[in-house]
C-alpha cells in the first residue's frame, strides 16, 4: 500500500508541476512582452489557454512602464492550482495511511 500512495503522490506532483510550470513560463513570456508569433511562445499560450479558461476575466491583465505585462488571471490560477495540488497529494496521502491502520 505504501507504493501505491508514493505513485499516486508522485503522479499528482508530476502533473501539477507541469501545469504550475507551464504556467510560470506563460507569466514570464507575458511580463517581458514575448512575441507571441514566436512557434514556443505560441506553444505555451495555446497549451496554457484550456487551464486558465476557469480563471479568465477574475482580474484584469495590466500593463506598466508601457512594456511590462502582469496576466493577473494566470498568476491566480498558478496559486488556485498550487493550493488544489497540495490538498490532493494530502488527502492521497491520508487516505492511504488510514486504509494502512485497518
Amino acid at each position: 500500500m505504501r507504493a501505491l500512495s508514493s505513485f499516486l503522490v508522485s503522479l499528482v506532483r508530476l502533473i501539477f508541476g507541469i501545469i504550475e510550470a507551464i504556467l510560470g513560463i506563460r507569466i514570464l513570456l507575458k511580463l517581458f512582452s514575448a512575441n507571441p508569433t514566436a512557434p514556443f511562445v505560441q506553444w505555451i499560450y495555446d497549451f496554457s489557454a484550456p487551464l486558465l479558461y476557469p480563471f479568465r476575466n477574475i482580474f484584469p491583465t495590466t500593463e506598466f512602464a508601457g512594456q511590462y505585462v502582469v496576466e493577473f488571471s494566470a498568476v491566480f490560477a498558478l496559486i488556485v492550482y498550487s493550493i488544489v495540488a497540495s490538498l490532493i497529494v494530502r488527502f492521497v496521502a491520508m487516505g492511504l495511511t488510514s486504509r494502512e491502520r485497518r
